[in-house]
């Protein structure tokens, strides 16, 4: 037996969701818009990358075979007359919600089936007795934004006043979450912290995914920028994950990224968080030399989705997709004969779309390792599929939704 490597690619969506349209993301398509940009110039930088998308091993893996699966067009620039190496096909997800808890719960096993709570569009967009009792709780002088948000931009546009004044920057988005973002020097690492587990209880009657801490540095709006000390307050997840049942079973588990953020820390065993894709690839890489057979490895990469992604930035995705493929061999060199090594994504963001939220999409799978034949494994109807095909690999027991395909 072998240790089953799970590696989602934050944000990175194949389009072609059937229910895009119910969440006003008719036509989005992540992947397939960065690969069209590129091939018509628009992915090119000055010191960053040039001309039609590079992921050579995604591709032979199949993963221009998966999206031309989603969304019934070929990718331009992949060859699909060669068989792909892998396995690979697409994921529907079936939570309710476009955000990341949904898709990494239902890829751990356990979608979501309930409705989260959500934050107006509107200015303010919290109700008054959240803030209210925020500020009587945090001691504050008040609150900044009270708004739907781009975090990059908020930060911009309030953290001088924020600065100024020692009020915190408040702001949602269209996931359910409340956000909280903070100068680390003059605001205080931990103070920002503790103010958000403040805002986790009361924002629990709500049924609000998320609270998430936001820190940043720098003098000015010039030179703001947020930090990897990023916090996220999560609800805890369903029953009966793919993590939980890992624990119960007594194998090693290691989360790396945001998993045990996601997973509000429960079951996720070994918790360690690089400050970049880069940094979590290589914990994933140490990980590998030291994780027993049996053992489940959990990565999220994030840079996709919170630095590219949501800055509708088509060039930069595209580079941060190219430094991910170039270091796949690594990967690959550093797993034993019997692992399996499954590579998806939990929900979209598409930097063609409009606004700057997450996109309603399906999401690729690729996978290989374990001596799995290569070849489609089709539409999975969830993403549960993913938890019990890796469940099955390392022999846990079956969850309560989806079913393994032969891997």
């Amino acid at each position: 037996m072998g240790r089953a490597i799970l590696i989602v690619l934050d944000s990175v969506g194949c389009g072609g969701a059937e229910d895009a349209s119910a969440y006003g993301d008719e036509g989005s398509d992540t992947l397939g818009h960065i690969v069209e940009a590129c091939a018509l110039g628009l992915g090119n930088r000055d010191g960053l990358r040039r001309g039609p998308l590079q992921i050579p091993r995604l591709a032979a893996l199949g993963l221009g075979h998966a999206m031309q699966a989603s969304t019934g067009r070929a990718p331009r620039g992949f060859d699909l007359a060669t068989p792909p190496r892998g396995q690979w096909g697409f994921g529907i997800e079936t939570s309710r919600g476009k955000d990341t808890p949904s898709g990494h719960w239902e890829i751990a096993g356990t979608p979501v089936e309930f409705d989260w709570g959500y934050f107006p569009e509107t200015v303010p967009a919290f109700p008054a007795s959240l803030t209210d009792s925020l500020i009587a709780e945090g001691g504050l002088p008040g609150i900044l934004g009270n708004t739907r948000a781009s975090g990059t931009v908020i930060i911009e546009e309030l953290g001088e006043e924020h600065v100024r004044t020692g009020k915190p920057i408040c702001y949602t988005s269209a996931d359910s979450v409340f956000q909280i973002a903070a100068h680390e020097e003059a605001f205080g690492l931990e103070r920002l912290y503790d103010l958000c587990r403040a805002a986790r209880h009361l924002c629990d009657p709500l049924n609000v995914g998320r609270v998430i801490a936001r820190p940043f540095v720098g003098t000015n709006a010039k030179d703001f920028v947020r930090t990897a000390h990023r916090k996220d307050f999560a609800v805890p997840p369903p029953d009966g994950n793919l993590l939980q049942r890992a624990a119960k079973a007594g194998r090693a588990v290691v989360s790396i990224g945001k998993i045990g953020d996601i997973f509000a820390h429960r079951d996720t065993g070994r918790e360690i968080k690089g400050k970049s894709n880069d940094g979590n690839v290589d914990l994933l890489i140490e990980a590998l030399r030291e994780t027993p057979d049996g053992g489940l490895v959990f990565v999220n990469l994030v840079d996709f989705d919170t630095e590219w992604g949501h800055r509708r930035d088509v060039p930069g995705f595209a580079a941060c997709l190219e430094a991910f493929d170039r270091r796949l061999c690594e990967i690959e060199a550093a797993m034993r004969g019997g692992d399996y090594c499954l590579i998806t994504a939990d929900h979209g963001n598409d930097p063609t779309y409009k606004g700057f939220d997450h996109t309603r999409e399906h999401v690729p799978i690729v996978a290989f390792g374990a001596g799995a034949p290569p070849g489609p494994i089709g539409g999975r109807a969830t993403l549960a599929d993913i938890a019990e095909t890796l469940a099955a690999k390392i022999g846990l027991p079956k969850g309560p939704s989806g079913e393994a395909w032969a891997a």
